[in-house]
């Protein structure tokens, strides 16, 4: 395929933080994100460079605009464009961040909300994002100030939920859990210590699990702002779970009592 590089001199978009993310800086890339970018139409795209493998797999599943600039090229000259060590499979997608989206549109017919108190690791905020969308979350809530931008290397993390579950910033997250509570969910946060089984607690009602940071765990104004503590039910031994595997089990367990 002989497309042309078309250059794109778009502004970067300001983050409600400030933060300044450039489209000349943002790739994306592996197999699942970039063919869920392709697929999102609210992902503004401006060049695919691929191997020659990799893009025939994705003419022949349809997957490819018409209109996106294309670039054939070796593995290496990929490798050039993304940091060290990144798994691309192929590909990489040069293109904006999404647009902002606000917390009441997101839940808006949910019935399960994740929030995330200050976790920073690019690849726990992908892996729970892939298993919110698994379980049915409607949005995954977190800081802007204490949290990553959604990279390429969280991007892949997600395997394709970046593109399909909204990730909402909220500038304070105490006020956000407020919000959340004026649109009727109720909070739980989850705690190891917490003096309520979360398998006993959900029930069918709108629920907002929150989650805090490895180490620290929930700060103290998230813990005030929750109408209920919990912790996962476990055998013993070990009482804690990295994050994003206490989020997926979480999830497993609050989506299961809703579909009950």
């Amino acid at each position: 395929m002989n497309r042309k590089h078309r250059h794109n001199k778009a502004p970067g978009r300001a983050s409600p933080a400030g933060r300044r993310t450039s489209p000349q800086d943002l790739w994306l890339y592996g197999r699942h994100a970039v063919e869920a970018a392709l697929a999102n139409p609210a992902r503004q795209r401006h060049l695919l460079v691929a191997t020659p493998e990799a893009l025939r797999d994705l003419e022949s599943a349809g997957s490819l605009p018409p209109d996106l600039p294309v670039e054939k090229v070796e593995r290496q000259a990929i490798e050039r464009r993304l940091p060290p060590g990144a798994v691309h499979q192929g590909l990489a997608l040069q293109a904006d961040p999404l647009p902002d989206v606000d917390l009441a549109s997101a839940v808006f017919g949910k019935n399960l909300v994740l929030v995330l108190d200050q976790v920073q690791d690019p690849h726990n905020i992908g892996a729970i994002l892939r298993s919110a969308a698994v379980f049915g979350a409607g949005a995954v809530v977190l800081q802007d100030r204490h949290s990553p931008a959604a990279t390429g290397a969280l991007a892949k993390s997600a395997s394709g939920a970046l593109e399909r579950l909204p990730l909402v910033r909220v500038v304070n997250l105490a006020r956000g859990l407020d919000e959340l509570k004026d649109l009727g969910f109720w909070i739980v946060g989850l705690d190891a210590a917490g003096p309520e089984r979360l398998d006993r607690i959900a029930g069918d009602r709108r629920i907002a699990l929150v989650l805090g940071a490895e180490g620290a765990g929930l700060r103290r104004l998230s813990r005030e702002a929750c109408d209920i503590l919990a912790k996962i039910p476990h055998a013993g031994g070990m009482a804690s779970l990295n994050v994003s595997n206490a989020a997926a089990v979480a999830l497993y367990v609050v989506h299961t009592a809703l579909k009950d």
